[in-house]
């Protein structure tokens, strides 16, 4: 069954490990059918919050709801077709083709052992199309350069047809032409989706609202227009900026200042 965009409810999430708050309290909406971006400077807790999103890391306290469900109570099969998940990295990918390990996304769909459908088959078929992957569908997904791995990554979170899109640096290795494809195809989706980003021009263009982190905690949520100033911005990332409104756009616009 098909779900609908979910609705995502982080709740005084806090998270330690071995005697170190990497997390302390944090709180995070994503309405159903939005695109949530998490930005902050390198070691501000962003891949750690979003880990607890996806249920990799088990909150230290706090919870996350996906709408309205506990998401620690759910087994990890609901949980694969509730939340599609595109990481910095690709473990357990060796040796496969590209086109297997967007098959991989079935698996949530399928009884255990269950072969690839003609419904399976059509949703990565369109799926590789729509990335831009179909042209190199046969090659080893180990011999693909950066940005060729993360657009098979984002296929294979498609064809999941999940409720909430969970992505860890989407735009990683890629070139200007698949950043912009990427993220337009992410804001198209039937789905909610919260992104970690660094690139802030990038979260303010395709996001519509930000959390910015800093050393652990919300610092600042809302609408980019909102949110990124220079004042925040110099708090938090320690440099001079001057931000203006993007003439064809009307996002904020960044201009970094030596």
């Amino acid at each position: 069954m098909t779900r609908g965009p979910a609705e995502l409810t982080v709740e005084a999430v806090r998270y330690e490990v071995d005697g170190h708050t990497l997390l302390h309290g944090v709180d995070l909406t994503a309405r159903p059918g939005e695109t949530v971006g998490v930005v902050g400077p390198n070691g501000s807790g962003k891949t750690t919050l979003l880990r607890c999103v996806y249920g990799t890391l088990r909150p230290t306290a706090g919870r996350v709801l996906l709408d309205g469900a506990d998401a620690a109570a759910l087994g990890a099969k609901e949980r694969a077709r509730r939340v599609a998940v595109v990481p910095q990295d690709a473990a357990g990918t060796f040796g496969l083709t590209v086109r297997e390990v967007v098959a991989m996304g079935r698996s949530p769909h399928k009884r255990f052992w269950e072969q690839d459908g003609p419904e399976d088959r059509r949703q990565v078929a369109g799926a590789l199309e729509r990335v831009g992957a179909a042209g190199y569908a046969e090659r080893r997904f180990e011999e693909l350069s950066g940005g060729e791995r993360q657009r098979a990554l984002v296929a294979r979170a498609l064809v999941q047809e999940p409720g909430l899109l969970a992505l860890d640096e989407p735009t990683n290795h890629l070139d200007i032409r698949y950043q912009l494809e990427v993220l337009g195809l992410v804001r198209g989706l039937p789905a909610t989706a919260l992104l970690v980003l660094h690139d802030l021009n990038l979260a303010a263009s395709f996001c519509d609202r930000l959390y910015v982190l800093s050393a652990g905690r919300v610092v600042a949520a809302g609408p980019p227009g909102e949110v990124l100033d220079e004042a925040l911005l110099a708090e938090v990332y320690g440099v001079r900026t001057r931000v203006g409104v993007h003439p064809t756009t009307g996002a904020p616009s960044i201009v970094y200042l030596p």
